[in-house]
């Protein structure tokens, strides 16, 4: 069972890398393509994370650095754009999986929900509202829309997560490996910064 549970996590890493789906998305979808059975249980997202860093560095090492860098770049001229509202990023650009074929996620922290979309309509963007699932669990506002990354020759999806100020404070423990699950704007700086020293 765990060689069949490892098979999934590794078809479902180069989903993840190859056609960018998440890690859910890609869970599933590796559980068709092997005919694993509806119910079985599906790997974590701890070893799915391994096998996707282990594919990129065994296909994609010469490539991926330098697309993490121009998304990492893109975000933090979002994260200015946004500055107001606390924004924290998560996800693949934040934790060094991102591929050109990844979106840039965004946790903004606003005292009121509605002041980031009014900050979008000002800023001209045109975005699609939708809900997902927040820090604690409950479904909040999402603001996706797209911008063109001049570096990767590529339109990116970024998406808003709009949170209450107040879901800061939870929302900064790390996870069971004693990571951050996310980073502020400074703290993906640094990440951008340590990895152009590399």
């Amino acid at each position: 069972m765990e060689t069949l549970t490892h098979e999934m996590a590794a078809h479902a890493a180069r989903l993840v890398v190859e056609e960018g789906l998440d890690y859910g998305s890609a869970k599933r979808r590796a559980q068709k393509l092997l005919g694993v059975p509806p119910r079985s249980a599906l790997p974590d997202n701890d070893l799915v994370d391994a096998e996707v860093r282990a594919y990129l560095a065994l296909f994609c090492a010469d490539t991926q650095p330098r697309e993490l860098a121009a998304l990492r770049r893109l975000a933090l001229v979002w994260m200015d754009r946004l500055s107001e509202f606390r924004p924290y990023i998560v996800g693949a650009v934040w934790n060094g999986t991102a591929t050109r074929l990844s979106d840039i996620h965004l946790q903004l922290f606003c005292d009121d929900p509605k002041s980031a979309e009014i900050a979008l309509i000002d800023q001209r963007v045109a975005y699609q509202p939708h809900a997902v699932a927040g820090v604690r669990g409950q479904d909040v506002d999402a603001l996706s829309f797209s911008d063109h990354c001049a570096e990767l020759g590529e339109t990116i999806g970024v998406h808003l997560m709009i949170h209450d100020h107040d879901d800061l404070r939870g929302a900064l423990k790390p996870d069971a490996q004693g990571r951050p699950v996310r980073g502020d704007r400074k703290a993906l700086a640094q990440r951008l910064a340590e990895s152009e020293q590399a």
